[in-house]
């Protein structure tokens, strides 16, 4: 059997290569682990000495408390890089999957379990699909909480990011108070905004914006409104400061590649996978800069620290919670790819479902239009969003219906109250609705 790792680094990953292996060896298999990803796999030059290990017991019995990767990370991965600009559906590169399968068969490998994210799940697809005799089983992992896996189930390293965000963002807030300063505090996500809404609903943040509540797109204007309109409502209760918790997922709906290379004056590159790199786009500082342009312009002055959290939270140590969930996991992938007492597909995705080990096949985790891995994102019709933005400071509909409420956020502005309705009740939509399903209990 073989393990690689690709994407990010996400707390956990030792826990599910440690007991995927040890679960393996007990039953007879040999463990390879495969360094740095596809990259060398996929590469011209893959030798085997340098380039994989074997993986034992004696080794791997405490490795899992251990942040990072034993096998280091990369994300190099399968897909035809050429097709990306002249078709929305990507297409898995034959060359590569071909020197993948021919170094597996050489090293005798009859099975496969990938760790990683969305684009990982892609090239263990396509090897899954070109593969004849060579099982696949993909374990979900992302700090983004992103994957197709049903809504109440985390992808492992979510958990412990969260955690370590929210006590970093606690002590923001905390030096937000004492020096009457905003954050604004950028967070990963590149689709989804779990990890931001989680981070900031645990932490108690004045909000959290995320890429869900803009359908289509917006502009750098329309997300600085939502700040500064909660900057105004939270000076109306005598707070002149606050953290803003944002995903970075936004900078996508600020337009594609080219808009975000205007925007910025200069290129914004791509990863390995096409993905506009987000961290080429200073979220926070277009932000800070508008948001004090605007208060300057009349004659007013706030301070704003942009803050960008991401990188701090990938190799952390894990917490119990991930600690747990990774055996489950790790035992599970090799339990899925022995199990001889049902028809399985050769390509899965492992997940934990109300305790039960459940396989998601490959072909179910197909968006249509992309033909990439489908994305999970959060939402906002649910009582769990409904309860984060019960407790954010931001401008809602009430608050243009208030007579009094209105004329105090004009008087912040330096506005007369219909002029202020007129500039920013814009950012003012309905919240969601509610859904209460099911029947009460006795």
């Amino acid at each position: 059997m073989g393990i690689l790792v690709g994407g990010g680094p996400a707390p956990g990953i030792n826990g599910v290569i440690g007991a995927a292996a040890i679960e393996a060896v007990n039953n007879g298999l040999v463990v390879l682990g495969f360094y740095d990803g596809f990259s060398h796999l996929a590469g011209e030059k893959f030798d085997p000495h340098r380039d994989a290990v074997e993986l034992t017991i004696k080794e791997m019995s405490r490795i899992h408390f251990d942040g990072g990767s034993i096998l280091r990370t990369s994300r190099t991965n399968l897909l035809d890089a050429s097709k990306l600009k002249t078709s929305t559906k990507v297409q898995p590169d034959l060359t590569k999957v071909s020197r993948v399968l021919t170094n597996f068969r050489s090293l005798g490998l009859t099975h496969l379990l990938t760790i990683g994210g969305d684009d990982t799940a892609l090239s263990a697809r396509f090897i899954a699909e070109a593969a004849d005799g060579i099982r696949v089983v993909h374990v979900p992992k992302t700090i983004d909480n992103d994957l197709p896996l049903p809504e109440d189930v985390p992808t492992f390293g979510y958990s412990t990011a969260r955690q370590l965000g929210a006590d970093i963002v606690a002590n923001l807030m905390e030096d937000s108070r004492s020096t009457r300063r905003w954050y604004i505090v950028v967070t990963m996500g590149r689709n989804a905004g779990f990890l931001a809404l989680g981070i900031g609903k645990a932490a108690g943040a004045t909000l959290t914006i995320i890429p869900e509540e803009f359908p289509d797109s917006t502009t750098v204007t329309g997300i600085a409104d939502i700040i500064e309109g909660a900057m105004l409502k939270r000076r109306t209760m005598g707070r002149p400061d606050g953290v803003a918790v944002l995903a970075e997922g936004l900078a996508y709906k600020l337009g594609d590649r080219q808009e975000l290379s205007r925007l910025l004056g200069r290129d914004v590159p791509v990863d390995a996978a096409g993905h506009p790199r987000l961290a080429e786009v200073p979220l926070g500082r277009l932000l800070k800069d508008e948001l004090a342009q605007r208060f300057a312009a009349r004659g007013d002055s706030i301070s704003v620290v942009s803050h960008t959290l991401g990188y701090e939270l990938r190799c952390a140590r894990p917490s119990t919670s991930d600690l747990d969930y990774t055996r489950d996991l790790g035992h599970g992938g090799v339990r899925l790819l022995l199990d001889p007492s049902r028809e399985l597909p050769s390509g899965m995705m492992v997940t934990l479902q109300a305790g039960d080990l459940v396989p998601v096949s490959f072909e179910s985790m197909i968006d249509p239009i992309t033909n990439r891995t489908r994305i999970r994102q959060v939402d906002l019709g649910s009582y769990s969003y409904s309860v984060a933005r019960a407790y954010m400071i931001r401008l809602e509909k009430a608050d243009f219906e208030l007579p009094e409420t209105l004329a105090a956020l004009a008087a912040e502005a330096r506005m007369e109250p219909q002029a202020f309705r007129q500039r920013y009740e814009k950012v003012v939509e309905s919240a969601p609705p509610l859904r209460v399903s099911g029947q009460p209990t006795a």
